[in-house]
């Protein structure tokens, strides 16, 4: 079972994808492990998609993350795309809650990167909460589109809109793994 977890940068793809992976006993992936070098550093693309073809050549999977640079090799074998659409508020909620439990606990963020959370960066251009404001209603846009497209009809989408429906989802999954990759939408 192949499986991409997206959605806007807060909405808790890592928490749910890590779930949903122990739920199904199969490996879980953290794209922003694979993307991020040291000190925010950004892979080009000669880096990354190895990296990420390797990650994926597994039969088995729950890889979370958007970049959109990726999907060609994100989704060439993927079965199912989970796309967490929580509301703009509680997404932004999450995402503060999130980057302010970083900055006190200073948890390097992936392993052997350095990156850390910070006040500084929390207030600045590069701020995550910022970024997820600024790309909130551009990404359902694009996911919408890519729901709709010729392109990837055999993918099944499911679409989760609140935490009652995730808790339902995981259930689902645990009673039957297979209904992971039944259509829904």
């Amino acid at each position: 079972m192949r499986i991409n977890v997206i959605g806007t940068s807060g909405s808790g793809k890592t928490t749910f994808g890590r779930e949903l992976a122990s739920t199904l006993q199969i490996p879980f992936i953290e794209l922003d492990t694979i993307f991020w070098g040291p000190d925010w550093s950004e892979p080009d693309d000669s880096e990354l998609f190895p990296k990420l073809s390797a990650a994926l050549s597994s039969d088995s999977w729950v890889l979370d993350g958007n970049y959109s640079r990726t999907l060609d090799i994100k989704w060439e074998r993927v079965e199912a795309v989970i796309w967490l659409d929580f509301s703009i508020p509680r997404t932004v909620d999450q995402a503060v809650k999130r980057a302010v439990s970083r900055i006190i606990s200073q948890e390097e963020l992936w392993p052997g990167t350095g990156n850390r959370e910070s006040l500084k960066k929390l207030f600045s251009r590069d701020s995550i909460v910022l970024w997820t404001i600024q790309t909130y209603f551009r990404r359902k846009k694009k996911i919408l589109g890519y729901i709709s497209s010729e392109q990837y009809r055999s993918i099944t989408f499911h679409r989760i809109r609140s935490p009652k429906q995730v808790r339902r989802f995981l259930q689902s999954a645990a009673r039957d793994p297979g209904y992971v990759i039944k259509p829904s939408m």
